[in-house]
């Protein structure tokens, strides 16, 4: 279905918004085709109160119809700003380009255009077989709820992922002269509410909460009177005296709805087509739904009245959905767990709720309200300590003090096993890996996974701290990376099951050694995959020899210089291995529960915390998640966080995976700082994020949210060792101090970039 001449005729079940603007974008490419749209409803019933807006969506609306797009904008409330209130203060930011218009009003400019392009509306009618519809191409879109999909949810690959939270639209009298959020503490949880005006004396007041407040409150034995009564005067404050309305059709409880994120594995069958919402859902949160709808409308257009086809259709809206709705759910999850930020300073709070779903960026916000990012990183830098300026440094460059410690910036190159050492010992090539980073302006460099024993490493090529020329060799590095301004960390570490395995590179890459191998240990005999070697379950005498070697390697650590030192629990290692049930099927106080489970890797930290320095702190990194169902879970990382953090230890390195070849992680940018995040403000403990950490913006804005303290990079300092120095020129930041034989470079890079930057894009 290809062509124009194989369409003549197009049936729209549901006119909504999507559905008319589909009629609309037809009729106006072919003017010969038969659009019939059919409603259950009558022309003005409509639930909910007012539709958002951004400048991108109408910018589009103009590209595709501008006589429709000029109506609609004529009938906007446009405002810029963003109002976030709690604990009695109120952040504003501006810039944000957005408008309102009322859900009513919408519809009947949609309907007047389509009506005029000769798009018949049939309204009050039930369509009960879509199948029997007489036309060539039968599109479905008739929303949330859609008949259409939920007939046939097999063919259509329907998933529906309700979320947690509750909800009511509200409608009020009241005048927003901003995007208003609105925060209260109650003694039953926090409430919320989404406030924005639609029209001159209406605005759309939705308000939200957890089911545990919820029910707390009394909401679930309401009626939606009561439910707007009580609501007013927990928001009096920002309603000024005016009341809340709900147009829902439901005078019970059923008024408050769960939020159900609709995917549909296919969007046709047949000539049946969904659009919109009976394809997909994206939160209110972000105001996507009548965008994806409108742009949905626009494509499917183009595909039955040109060149295009379905399948095309589909698979390029699909793209752009699955980003929606990937940041859709980061802002979802964050009003989720909102009780994580509330104790985080206004200005961090109202930066993080802005941030929220990555879509908007710290250059970004700059961009949009610079004076708002430049109270920010103001009162970032202050908090972190940093001299007062009058030109606060980006957040990735404000220092970070750990007990005696004092990380002069916020990047870390992350530890990266090279596999390039002599029988454990490191040598040239290390100095110049892990010395170039320093050169290159990182405030923390980390050593590679370093065995505190021959039995402990991966492979033969492995860096060690079980000899004292180890210690001795890795002093001649500290040394180095101490005149170059960075600070240096120790990660310790035992192989465990994962040892005596080939160096990941050639014909037998991370195979068991068929020479010079090694007998493993486990808290379980269970290999790390089929045709690996079976490790021995340990015994109290292996940990007692363990603990041992990580005393030692501990205390040659300290007389090597180094700043800090670092536990392995991650990645499926030694101690990893005891933390999650993928690996840990001991049957002793050592197997069990996470409360056992943690009981090893506690007491080796417990160790090393005695013999290491009072003022040099500890790090522990730790897989937060084994990315499969059986395993170590977010929940349980949270209680480990918090063990070592009594136990002493001053920093979580929140990794994830890689504890069983099984796992199955979705990756993308930024992919684990949301378990970074939950650490941080969950057990209260200061975090490193890493995992796919790219460019100046997420470090930026992962810092600024106070989604993590420190953010890691590994293979962005493997492709450019002058990674942070190459990120002060491009953010005009010259408190950064290079190398003495290396400033002419950096002045002019930071020249050049400055000059293309005035230049703007060519």
């Amino acid at each position: 279905m290809s062509s124009r001449k194989a369409v003549q005729s197009i049936a729209v079940t549901g006119a909504g918004p999507g559905g008319l603007y589909l009629a609309i974008s037809l009729k106006l490419r072919d003017p010969s085709l038969s659009v019939t749209v059919y409603e259950r409803n009558k022309p003005d019933d409509t639930f909910g109160w007012g539709v958002v807006f951004s400048d991108q969506t109408l910018a589009n609306l103009k590209a595709n119809d501008p006589e429709t797009a000029a109506i609609i904008e004529a009938a906007f409330v446009h405002w810029d700003d963003i109002d976030v209130h709690i604990h009695g203060q109120t952040i504003r930011s501006g810039g944000h380009g957005f408008a309102g218009i009322g859900r009513k009003r919408l519809l009947n400019i949609l309907q007047e255009r389509a009506r005029s392009l000769g798009v018949e509306l049939v309204f009050e009618h039930e369509v009960e077989d879509i199948h029997a519809l007489p036309a060539d191409v039968i599109v479905a879109a008739d929303g949330l709820n859609s008949r259409v999909r939920n007939a046939d949810p097999e063919t259509f690959g329907v998933d529906v992922d309700v979320r947690s939270n509750k909800y009511i639209w509200l409608g009020t009298a009241q005048s927003f002269g901003a995007f208003t959020f609105a925060f209260v503490e109650t003694p039953h949880g926090w409430i919320w509410a989404h406030a924005y005006q639609f029209e001159p004396g209406a605005s759309t007041f939705i308000v939200e909460c957890t089911e545990a407040t919820w029910r707390g409150l009394g909401f679930d034995t309401m009626d939606t009177d009561q439910t707007c009564r009580t609501a007013e005067a927990l928001f009096a404050d920002w309603l000024g005296g005016h009341a809340l309305m709900s147009n829902a059709r439901h005078l019970r409880g059923s008024a408050w709805l769960n939020f159900p994120r609709v995917a549909c594995a296919n969007w046709r069958d047949g000539k049946v087509v969904l659009l919109g919402d009976a394809a997909h859902t994206a939160h209110f949160s972000i105001g996507s739904g009548t965008k994806l709808a409108f742009e949905d409308a626009i494509r499917l257009a183009e595909a039955l009245t040109g060149d295009g086809d379905l399948e095309t259709y589909e698979t390029e809206r699909r793209v752009e959905v699955l980003k929606l709705q990937s940041a859709a759910r980061n802002s979802t999850e964050w009003f989720e767990n909102l009780e994580r930020y509330v104790d985080l300073d206004p200005r961090q709070f109202a930066y993080s709720l802005l941030t929220r779903s990555q879509r908007v960026s710290h250059e970004n916000l700059r961009l949009r309200d610079n004076a708002f990012l430049t109270g920010v990183e103001k009162w970032f830098a202050e908090a972190a300590g940093a001299p007062p300026s009058k030109t606060p440094p980006p957040p990735m460059f404000a220092p970070l003090r750990l007990r005696g410690l004092t990380i002069p910036n916020r990047v870390v190159v992350s530890p990266m096993c090279m596999y390039s050492a002599e029988d454990g010992t490191v040598g040239d090539f290390h100095l110049v890996h892990l010395g170039g980073r320093a050169m290159g302006g990182a405030g923390l460099v980390f050593t590679e996974m370093t065995d505190v024993s021959a039995d402990g490493r991966i492979t033969h090529g492995c860096a060690g701290m079980y000899r004292p020329e180890h210690r001795d060799a890795w002093a001649r590095i500290v040394d180095f990376v101490h005149a170059q301004g960075s600070r240096i960390a120790m990660q310790l570490a035992h192989a465990g099951r994962k040892g005596s395995v080939e160096r990941p590179w050639g014909e037998r890459a991370d195979q068991s050694l068929i020479q010079g191998g090694w007998e493993l240990i486990a808290p379980s005999a269970i290999a790390w995959d089929e045709g690996d070697q079976v490790p021995r379950e340990m015994t109290r005498a292996d940990m007692d020899r363990v603990t041992a070697d990580f005393v030692q390697a501990t205390r040659w650590a300290d007389e090597a210089g180094f700043d800090m030192v670092e536990l392995h629990c991650a990645h499926g290692y030694l101690l990893s291995s005891f933390l999650t049930p993928v690996s840990n099927h001991r049957m002793d106080e050592y197997g069990g529960p996470i409360e056992n489970r943690l009981r090893f890797p506690l007491e080796v930290f417990r160790a090393m915390r005695a013999v290491w320095p009072d003022d040099k702190p500890m790090s522990v990194r730790l897989s937060a998640t084994d990315w499969v169902d059986e395993g170590l879970s977010p929940d349980e990382s949270v209680v480990i966080a918090r063990a070592f953090a009594d136990a002493g230890c001053d920093l979580i390195d929140v990794s994830a995976g890689q504890t069983t070849p099984n796992g199955t992680p979705v990756y993308g940018r930024m992919f684990q700082t949301p378990l970074s995040d939950r650490i941080r403000n969950e057990a209260g403990v200061v975090t490193m994020a890493v995992g796919n950490i790219y460019e100046t913006d997420h470090v930026n804005s992962i810092l600024a949210a106070g989604r993590a303290d420190l953010c890691a990079l590994a293979r962005p300092h493997l492709a450019d060792p002058n990674w942070s120095l190459r990120a002060a020129a491009e953010l005009g930041w010259r408190g950064i101090q290079p190398p003495v034989q290396y400033r002419a470079g950096f002045a002019q890079l930071a020249r050049n970039l400055e000059k293309q930057q005035q230049a703007g894009p060519v």
